[in-house]
């Protein structure tokens, strides 16, 4: 097997036969007689349904364990092709320690605008994410870095652990830290208005 049928297999055995759809249940599903969504795994149920509600499609929304994050990340790469992404100072190391054949440039000191238009896209974290809106929510917060890290390049890899699901905006608003700049996100914005493609992974244990 060469080197390029070793990275198609890992990606194969990463995503599944489905990258884009279905979504493995949660345990500890629960539904509030009001409808909404209650328990941590129907929160992160919901939030993908969401997600991929709102993007028409354009947004690939997938359920990975903890310990398979490294791999689901490089393996999300790999499947766009990406050569040199952009990533926060922060970023925690093992998020990429699958990574091969992709360079990570740190975003610190800040990347000269050319050098951020020209990259294949980014990885981040997220402040939390809204079950019931399916929106992913940035501040600058750890792991995320400054807006320019999201808004310039096409393509954005965004991690969204469990506990960071709430269920709605309120909740959310309720949240945040006051003050910070904030970028809501759902769904695959138009041209000129952020990342062009967005793909989620949330994490659960």
């Amino acid at each position: 097997m060469n080197a390029r049928e070793e990275i198609l297999h890992r990606v194969r055995e990463a995503l599944g036969a489905d990258r884009g759809g279905g979504f493995p249940a949660p345990s500890g599903r629960v539904r509030r007689t009001d409808g909404r969504a209650s328990g941590q795994g129907e929160l992160a149920a919901l939030f993908a349904e969401r997600a991929a509600e709102h993007a028409g499609g354009g947004t690939a929304v997938r359920h990975v364990g903890a310990d398979g994050l490294g791999t689901a990340v490089a393996a999300a790469l790999w499947a766009r092709g990406a050569g040199r992404i952009a990533v926060p100072a922060d970023l925690p190391f093992g998020w990429l320690a699958a990574l091969r054949g992709v360079e990570a440039l740190a975003d610190a000191p800040p990347l000269e605008p050319d050098e951020l238009a020209g990259v294949d896209g980014t990885v981040t974290g997220c402040a939390l994410a809204v079950a019931e809106t399916g929106t992913v929510v940035l501040d600058g917060g750890g792991t995320q870095g400054r807006r320019a890290l999201t808004l310039v390049p096409g393509y954005h890899l965004c991690v969204v652990r469990a506990e960071q699901i709430v269920a709605t905006v309120p909740e959310a608003v309720g949240r945040l830290a006051p003050g910070r700049p904030l970028t809501w996100i759902s769904g695959r914005p138009a041209d000129g208005a952020g990342a062009r493609v967005l793909e989620l992974l949330i994490v659960e244990e």
